[in-house]
């Protein structure tokens, strides 16, 4: 692949609803600009950005992959990014590494949530954006209808710029809005052909909403258009080329990316509207002095890059997929990792095709490329020069709050698994795991369960071990209410030196939830000696692990040794812990114990018209909705504490009850006593726990 200059490149990330037709699209543009002979289908698990075996498996994208095309002596690096929710991680990674995006727009499902989310993120990263109308090739599809619900949704910044010719339900041309002018599809190529009368209704609007959105853009063209006055083909182009680099113009164009038809027009765009990273800005840091850096994808600065995303696989190694910030990368360069304090020569660059690696001497300002077995390096890292360190901010990725616990199949897989787990964790920012020894357990996160399920079969099929997946056990803990004053002795003689511990002691709840025991003595005369003081703290330490009620950790309890006997020679440290022992789950079961349930802090974003239905369900959920705040565009923030075992499976509830708009986050708050019929659920589930643990 040839070398290109900075203006010559264009970074453009695909987005839209899974299934859309994505990847497809990613085909046809290969095809069209020579990169493959043959064009792969998605059925058919051939295709160049979906080589993962889950994705041909499953027939859609799981992970973000650069395809490079060269076309009218520009490189386009097109990143095909899932458009299933639970692979949002992804998104936002390929979104930071791109310069603009082409929203896809299936022709038959019209706007769909993922269009709408795709919108959202290029808002939050502010980027310059087109949207491709695709699957124009179906029957019953439709260009209006979509153009329609974009103009509804985002006003008079839609401007299209072709108008499908169909005979007979098939695609066999387009008007170019612009230019007024039609053209029919011969083979390859399209020639010219007379408008048909039938277009012209949909001519009109369409060539209305172009101009509108042209009009928009300044005072002088808005005056013009009020009074009547055409634009020229001229004035048209120069206003779309400066408005869709600042978002204020949105072009809507159209075609089939599996009858290769629109690709031309869709190429040319990119190329000729959206912005190379001499228009986009990018700052970081400088290490040693804290001063701002604007890299700039200058190639007269000193080199640096991000790191964007991490490809680890057994099979064809580990990649860091990088996009060059300054300077230009040269294969045979030193480079620097501030985050890890590590220098580290190159011997190869490449750019990937899918998992294919292309071989390159270097990448130039604003190119995407990788760098293959980079030792320590994450995803998130800056590798720049020693003498001139740098740090960008790193991407921000969803958090994931879907959890589940997992076991492994075969017990002598627990060292493979966790290893496996690591090298995924460094390439999926979205999945967590977490070991929770109190419960015994240990915990994976993800975005959704299908998230989770993919890790799973990711495990069996690529690291050969298996993992099976249960509902977690939610972190009770015990506690008192009332006070309890008992004595325990403990007494134990079998020849020569026997066991002697006798205490005298209160339990009463200490107000405080976050600290498990406060112990506390008045003995008096000495019926304790001080030199067992620490014995009896001793046994309180041990008691409060588990209690006698669940065996779940205690918490909020104030223990307090008043009185008691000892025997001179019978005596000892292990006699008064055993004694304490036993007075705590006597004391502590006769002072009203209860069990307590963690809530969690949770935030639900949605849509206005879903506010009813998910304050309803959080109320099934034992919920206590304490707000709910408009949020701007149409859009309500609702507030509750909801008990954390009330949590499980709400990401997949939230997104049925919301057609997939719904958002929530939430945090661990505190604990409160569980309901009666929770806790008697709970103590029966747990009396095999409880009489082990005697």
């Amino acid at each position: 692949m040839n070398n290109y200059t900075t203006e010559n490149i264009r970074n453009v990330v695909l987005l839209g609803h899974g299934g859309c037709g994505k990847t497809s699209l990613v085909e046809a543009m290969a095809k069209q600009a020579g990169v493959i002979s043959r064009m792969g289908k998605v059925s058919d698990g051939n295709t160049i950005s979906d080589y993962d075996k889950e994705e041909i498996k499953r027939q859609f994208s799981i992970s973000a992959s650069v395809i490079p095309i060269e076309w009218e002596g520009t490189k386009i690096n097109i990143i095909d990014t899932p458009g299933y929710f639970d692979f949002v991680g992804e998104v936002e990674e390929a979104v930071r590494a791109a310069d603009a995006a082409v929203i896809v727009v299936s022709g038959k499902a019209g706007v769909e949530v993922g269009t709408e989310k795709a919108w959202e993120i290029c808002e939050r990263y502010k980027l310059p954006r087109m949207i491709f109308v695709t699957e124009m090739d179906v029957d019953n599809a439709s260009f209006r209808k979509p153009v329609e619900t974009l103009t509804e949704l985002y006003g008079k910044k839609i401007a299209p710029f072709h108008q499908p010719i169909r005979e007979n339900e098939k695609l066999v041309g387009y008007v170019n809005v612009v230019k007024m002018a039609g053209r029919r599809w011969q083979g390859d190529t399209s020639v010219e052909c007379q408008i048909p009368d039938y277009c012209q209704p949909n001519l009109d609007i369409c060539r209305e909403a172009l101009l509108e959105a042209v009009a928009e853009t300044n005072e002088e063209y808005m005056e013009r258009y009020f009074t009547g006055e055409e634009f020229t083909e001229q004035e048209i182009e120069e206003a779309l080329r400066e408005n869709v680099i600042d978002g204020s113009i949105v072009p809507v164009t159209m075609g089939s990316g599996l009858e290769i038809k629109g690709i031309v027009n869709l190429l040319t765009d990119i190329v000729k509207y959206l912005p190379s990273p001499a228009k986009r800005e990018i700052k970081g840091i400088l290490v040693k002095s804290g001063e701002e850096f604007a890299a700039d994808y200058d190639p007269a600065k000193p080199m640096s890059a991000y790191i964007f995303k991490t490809i680890v696989d057994p099979f064809i190694g580990k990649y860091s997929l990088i996009k060059v910030c300054s300077g230009v990368l040269k294969n045979t360069d030193t480079v620097y990792n501030s985050s890890k304090d590590k220098e580290e020569k190159l011997n190869k660059l490449y750019v990937m095709r899918g998992s294919k690696p292309i071989e390159v001497p270097s990448l130039a300002a604003g190119d995407i490329g990788a760098i293959g077995k980079l030792g320590s390096a994450r995803t998130g890292d800056t590798i720049s020069t020693k003498s001139n360190p740098v740090e960008f901010v790193r991407t921000l990725v969803s958090k994931p709050y879907t959890y589940m616990r997992y076991k492994a199949k075969n017990k002598g897989d627990v060292d493979k698994i966790s290893q496996a787990l690591g090298k995924m964790m460094h390439e999926d920012l979205t999945m967590k795991v977490v070991n929770d020894g109190e419960n015994h357990q240990t915990l994976l996160y993800g975005i959704g369960d299908q998230h989770l399920e993919i890790i799973a079969s990711k495990l069996k099929d690529k690291y050969k071990v298996e993992i099976e997946l249960s509902k977690p056990k939610v972190a009770f803990r015990e506690t008192i209410r009332k006070k309890s004053d008992v004595e325990a002795k403990y007494k134990k003689q079998s020849g020569g030196h026997g066991q002697y511990g006798h205490v005298k002691m209160t339990f009463e709840a200490l107000g405080d939830l976050e600290t498990p025991f406060v112990f506390e003595q008045i003995v008096v005369g000495g019926a304790v000696p001080k030199n067992y003081f620490p014995a009896v703290e001793k046994g309180m330490q041990e008691s409060v692990l588990k209690g006698p009620l669940a065996a779940y950790p205690v918490v909020g309890v104030k223990a307090v040794l008043y009185d008691g006997s000892y025997h001179p020679v019978d005596s000892s440290e292990m006699a008064f812990k055993m004694a304490t022992i036993q007075a705590f789950k006597k004391g502590f079961m006769e002072a009203s114990p209860v069990l307590l349930e963690p809530i969690a802090s949770v935030k639900v974003t949605v849509p206005d018209k879903f506010t009813g239905d998910i304050m309803g369900d959080l109320n099934k959920r034992r919920g206590r909705v304490l707000g709910m705040n408009p949020i701007g565009h149409g859009k309500q923030l609702i507030e509750a504490d909801v008990p954390m075992m009330e949590m499980f499976g709400y990401n997949t509830d939230l997104r049925s009850m919301t057609g997939g708009r719904g958002e929530y986050e939430y945090d661990f708050a505190r604990y409160e006593q569980a309901p009666s019929d929770v806790q008697e659920k709970e103590i029966k589930a747990r009396a095999d726990v409880v009489t082990g643990a005697e």
